[in-house]
């Protein structure tokens, strides 16, 4: 345990991990936005399958899903704006 003194933590490097924070959050902004959009067009598909209509409500609650994404997205990097 070389460098290492009783009673005290040794030092973290946290400037590695800074670089990685921003390509994490973009990663899971991006596999929030996959899953939401296939939930929310499934949920279209089903309700256009229980009236009987053409896929506009899957169209319309995929392009809802899309854009409240989109506004999740800038919300988060707003607030990381602000905290810069």
């Amino acid at each position: 345990m070389k460098g290492y003194l009783i009673g005290k933590k040794p030092k973290e490097n946290r400037e590695k991990f800074k670089d990685l924070s921003g390509i994490l959050m973009l990663s899971a902004w991006g596999l929030a936005m996959v899953l939401s959009s296939f939930l929310f067009l499934f949920i279209g598909y089903l309700v256009d399958e229980i009236l009987g209509t053409t896929p506009n409500f899957m169209l319309c609650s995929f392009f809802l899903a899309i854009g409240l994404c989109m506004w999740m997205i800038y919300n988060e990097a707003k607030d990381r704006g602000k905290k810069l």
